[in-house]
């Protein structure tokens, strides 16, 4: 199971990073679409992200992951 989510979380990830790509291609063309477009690329980067958080979060507390912390002394 951790492999499986690994890959999901590196789907989700490649996922806001081209949807960012996106926006910034939006942006710099500057048109009144293109606008509404990058608008609408932001808002399924942030969607995606709170799902990757609440995945995260999920997976947390059903255990398939666990904070390791920080080992003092060291």
């Amino acid at each position: 199971m951790p492999e499986l989510f690994r890959v999901v979380v590196l789907i989700a990830l490649a996922a806001i990073v081209v949807s960012l790509g996106s926006a910034l291609y939006h942006l710099s063309r500057g048109t009144q679409k293109d606008s509404a477009k990058m608008a609408r690329a932001l808002t399924v980067r942030i969607v995606l992200s709170i799902a990757l958080f609440a995945l995260i979060m999920l997976a947390w507390y059903a255990g398939l992951i666990t904070p390791h912390g920080i080992i003092p002394g060291r």
